[in-house]
C-alpha cells in the first residue's frame, strides 16, 4: 500500500467519522436503538400502530441498503466503473438513484414520526434520534470500500 492511498484513505475515514462519531453519540444519548426495539416489541402501549410502523421504517431502510449496495457492486456487476458525477446520463444510475433518495427520505420521516409517537422521546427527540441512527447507518456504509474494475 502506498503512502499516498494510505493518505486518501485517511481523509476519506476522517471525513466518514465526521457522520459516525455525531451519530453514536445522539444513538448512545437518546438510546434509540433500544427505544425502536421496544417499539418493535410492542412495548409502546399501542399494539399495531407503533409496530407497524417500525416495521415500515424498517422495510424502507432495507431498501435503502440493498439499492446501496447495489450501486456499490454495479462496476463488479457491469465491468466497468459507473460515473457517478453524471449519475443522470447512466441508465442505471438514473432510476436507482431517486428511488433510493425517496426510500432515505421515506425511512428517516417515518423513524422521527415513530420514536416521536410511540415513545417519551416527543417529535424533536424522535427527529434528533432518528438523525443520529441516520447518520451513524450512512457514515458506517460510507466506509464501505468500493470495489475498483480497470479500465481498459
Amino acid at each position: 500500500m502506498s503512502t499516498h492511498s494510505l493518505i486518501r484513505f485517511s481523509r476519506h475515514t476522517l471525513r466518514q467519522l465526521k457522520f459516525v462519531l455525531p451519530g453514536g453519540l445522539l444513538t448512545y444519548y437518546f438510546d434509540s436503538h433500544n427505544v425502536f426495539l421496544r417499539i418493535w416489541g410492542g412495548d409502546a402501549g399501542k399494539h399495531g400502530w407503533g409496530g407497524f410502523a417500525a416495521r415500515l421504517s424498517i422495510l424502507s431502510a432495507a431498501v435503502t441498503l440493498s439499492l446501496f449496495l447495489y450501486v456499490l457492486a454495479l462496476p463488479l456487476i457491469q465491468g466497468e466503473q459507473p460515473n457517478y458525477r453524471h449519475w443522470r446520463q447512466s441508465g442505471v444510475l438514473s432510476r436507482v438513484i431517486p428511488i433510493m433518495t425517496a426510500s432515505i427520505v421515506a425511512g428517516w420521516s417515518l423513524l422521527s414520526y415513530t420514536l416521536g409517537r410511540w415513545s417519551n422521546l416527543g417529535y424533536m427527540g424522535g427527529v434528533l434520534a432518528a438523525s443520529g441512527l441516520y447518520a451513524l447507518a450512512f457514515g458506517s456504509m460510507g466506509l464501505l470500500p468500493a470495489p475498483r474494475v480497470q479500465r481498459q
